[in-house]
């Protein structure tokens, strides 16, 4: 697949919220996943293994979701790039909306690398 077809497969599970799915279908074996420095909680991690792990634990922080998006990938050359957002209460520190830009890089039809900034 192309990066504009791995980010249309990409919105296209997302807005249905299928995450496991995208890690399935999209990710190489290998891909790296970074957060940005000093996050708390969350490492940057490779293998995807270490990335399902990584999201578990995201999820075990989190008492209560209410609502979340994800928007229309804007690609350019092996990249594409989301906004993204949740609403959310996260154990024993109340309710917030986090909002990031998720940005991609693919490589033979697959996602290599995801990388957060927020």
């Amino acid at each position: 697949m192309t990066t504009q077809e791995v980010a249309n497969r990409y919105n296209e599970l997302a807005q249905t919220g299928q995450w496991n799915v995208i890690q399935d279908e999209l990710f190489a074996d290998n891909a790296v996943s970074i957060e940005p420095p000093g996050s708390q909680g969350l490492q940057t991690v490779e293998g995807m293994e270490a990335i399902r792990q990584k999201g578990k634990q995201f999820g075990e922080m989190v008492e209560e979701m209410h609502g979340g998006y994800t928007t229309a990938p804007v690609v350019g050359g092996r990249f594409f790039s989301v906004g993204m957002g949740i609403d959310c209460t996260m154990k024993g520190m109340g309710r917030m909306n986090m909002e990031e830009i998720a940005l991609y890089e693919v490589k033979d039809g697959k996602i290599v690398r995801e990388q957060f900034f927020y």
